[in-house]
């Protein structure tokens, strides 16, 4: 192979790949349903000049026919008078329009197919126009489609999955020691609570148990309403009543101290 020969062939496949780059789905649809809709207006056009030659050939095989008759019943007219030249000159005239009227319905003929061949061509065509535009639509709803899930499966890809969840991880893992730490706290301060209150009842059981026995430890308190002796005087013997009162009141002061 030729130098020539493969620096052609890598220009060649270089532009095609970018053609191939450049080419846009959704464009390229549209792109060739404008040509085709300019090829429909030229193939209408087309056929709008085909119809106007058809027509004045028809017009003209008619002129023709009218013609070969006129001069048939001129013909006819210069024998009945008598005038055989003249009705010679006649049926010549009338041969060259039957010529003429021949070959005008030849092209008649012709032209008429064409006609014909046209108009299935346009119908046909403006069948392929509404289809393609049909399937554009459809086209562009699935391009539309496709490059929705590549830029969603491009989002996915880029995501880092397993760093969110570490971190979700992390988050979770620090809320969880933010609860111990407060559980922690508030069992601390609910024993700290719990002990300041145990001492002040066994502080008060201490104090009660030193108050009975500080009330054992004192003399019987006199009657008010017993006189004092003088001092000089010798007592009496004790009053038995007495000693009941005294130990009524010790009784009841000590229930009251049990009771506290």
């Amino acid at each position: 192979m030729g130098l020539f020969d493969r620096i052609k062939r890598v220009v060649s496949s270089n532009l095609n790949d970018l053609v191939n780059k450049a080419e846009d789905p959704e464009k390229m649809l549209e792109q060739a349903i404008l040509e085709m809709q300019e090829d429909l207006v030229q193939l209408r056009q087309g056929v709008a000049q085909a119809i106007a030659a058809q027509k004045r050939s028809e017009k003209q095989y008619n002129d023709a026919q009218n013609e070969i008759n006129k001069w048939q019943r001129n013909a006819q007219l210069a024998l009945q008078k008598g005038d055989e030249n003249l009705a010679r000159q006649a049926l010549e005239r009338k041969k060259t329009y039957t010529d003429t009227s021949t070959a005008l319905k030849a092209s008649l003929d012709t032209q008429s197919t064409q006609v014909e061949t046209l108009k299935r061509n346009l119908i046909q065509l403006e069948s392929k126009i509404s289809e393609a535009k049909t399937k554009k639509e459809m086209l562009r709803a699935r391009i539309t489609t496709a490059k929705a899930q590549e830029q969603l499966q491009n989002m996915v890809s880029g995501m880092n999955t397993s760093s969110a969840m570490s971190a979700f991880e992390r988050m979770e893992e620090k809320v969880l020691m933010q609860e111990a730490r407060a559980q922690s706290a508030g069992e601390l301060a609910g024993a700290d609570l719990e002990s300041q209150f145990a001492r002040l009842e066994g502080s008060s059981d201490v104090d009660d148990e030193l108050a009975a026995l500080k009330a054992q430890m004192l003399p019987p308190a006199a009657p008010q309403n017993q006189a004092q002796l003088p001092p000089q005087q010798e007592t009496t013997a004790p009053n038995p009543k007495s000693n009941e009162v005294v130990d009524a009141e010790l009784a009841s002061l000590r229930d009251q101290l049990d009771k506290l």
